[in-house]
């Protein structure tokens, strides 16, 4: 399931690329085996290496990432991620 991360909430697609022009003829994002067409991926949350620049640089982020999802950014600039 795809979801639009806003400042301190998740959207549903429907809510926010319903009038995009760059949304497919369903008014959803254009989600293809595991990639969004209408953007680009952006930092992986499941990278071994945090960013330290937005974290900053504590050494606390040694938990298992492999569950969290890619994150994007369409061309629209919202932020997009694949959850289960």
């Amino acid at each position: 399931m795809l979801v639009i991360l806003m400042d301190e909430q998740m959207l549903s697609p429907q809510q926010v690329c319903c009038n995009c022009l760059l949304a497919n003829s369903k008014g959803l994002p254009r989600w293809h085996q595991g990639k969004l067409g209408c953007g680009l991926a952006i930092s992986s949350l499941r990278s071994p290496e945090p960013q330290k620049a937005i974290r900053g640089d504590r050494d606390d982020y040694s938990q298992d990432r492999t569950n969290l999802p890619e994150l994007y950014e369409c061309q629209m600039g919202f932020r997009v991620a694949a959850i289960d």
